[in-house]
């Protein structure tokens, strides 16, 4: 199936910097809490994501990630998650963050 550009651009795709992370025991499948900042325009949003494999709390903080900003926000269990941080499966089906490989100024929109 293609899609147009026209449908790629409504997935609002941006960067932001973890401002905190923490475990997230009540969560069906091993899973931290995050709080991402997107800068101004959309501040800190939060999301629950399942990155315990590869990744620790401590390690998660200050590392800048992309995520899709424009879902509505999902509960999870008693957690609200308001973004969709994206990642891909190693061989083994743990996530792997995508990222980007020089900072750039949280909010920016992937084109």
């Amino acid at each position: 199936m293609t899609i147009g550009y026209d449908d790629f651009a409504r997935v609002d795709v941006r960067v932001g910097t973890i401002v905190e992370a923490a475990p997230y025991p009540e969560a069906r499948k091993p899973a931290y809490k995050l709080a991402v900042d997107f800068g101004p325009e959309i501040g800190v949003k939060r999301s629950s994501a399942q990155l315990t494999v590869h990744y620790t709390p401590a390690g998660l903080v200050g590392r800048q990630v992309a995520a899709v900003v424009n879902f509505p926000p999902k509960q999870i269990g008693k957690f609200v998650s308001e973004v969709l941080v994206l990642g891909f499966p190693d061989a083994d089906g743990a996530v792997v963050l995508v990222g980007v490989d020089h900072a750039v100024p949280n909010g920016g929109k992937l084109f």
